[in-house]
């Protein structure tokens, strides 16, 4: 059995000022029990069901970065990114990032998302449930696309919401054939069928 930690409420003791120790203290003591991965919560206002937006909330891919640097072993993960936050090609270039100075520890956490009031508290586009899993699906393959190869694959990328002249993609990544996938949500209709296709784990 392997179990990981997600971050996802970040009100301790001491503030954001001791945001990073606390944040060094949490993350060295879980690779020492022996977690196998750390995730952090991607959203960028906090959720209500761990505080509503009035409570602390830090960037996901900066807090990776940062865990990145001051651990060793555990694998790293948003738990999940929101296909509306982030262009696929950007996205998929944060976690090869992540993963080349991890060492070969990123996984990329996707998923249709949620929380309208926070996107439309910061002005971020929220398109229908439906685009949005249209977009999830074609976020997946560009995803894959990138990964390919030594430079991706550098093909025209031609989806209905995102077209790509060359998915070139380096540095590539460091895990191969890529970094794993996994996709949330547990709708029987249409993201499972997503991850037996794509994904090399779901969050349900």
């Amino acid at each position: 059995m392997k179990l990981g930690l997600q971050l996802n409420s970040f009100d301790w003791t001491g503030g954001p000022e001791r945001f990073g120790r606390t944040l060094v203290d949490i993350a060295r003591t879980a690779e020492e029990a022996g977690f196998d991965r750390i995730a952090v919560a991607d959203h960028v206002w906090q959720h209500p069901i761990v505080g509503g937006p009035e409570a602390d909330a830090p960037e996901c891919y900066t807090t990776l970065a940062f865990l990145a640097a001051n651990t060793e072993r555990a694998m790293l993960t948003a738990m999940v990114s929101g296909v509306h936050f982030r262009y696929p090609a950007i996205l998929v270039k944060a976690v090869t990032t992540l993963d080349v100075l991890s060492g070969g520890r990123a996984w990329l956490g996707i998923g249709s998302g949620h929380y309208e009031q926070e996107t439309q508290g910061l002005g971020i586009s929220f398109p229908s449930q439906k685009e949005r899993f249209e977009m999830l699906e074609e976020t997946v393959q560009i995803a894959l696309r990138m990964w390919s190869g030594e430079r991706g694959d550098e093909r025209p990328f031609e989806g209905k919401h995102y077209r790509l002249e060359r998915p070139l993609n380096l540095p590539q990544s460091l895990s191969r054939p890529h970094p794993p996938i996994m996709i949330a949500g547990d709708g029987e209709r249409k993201t499972l069928r997503l991850v037996a296709r794509y994904a090399d784990a779901c969050s349900l």
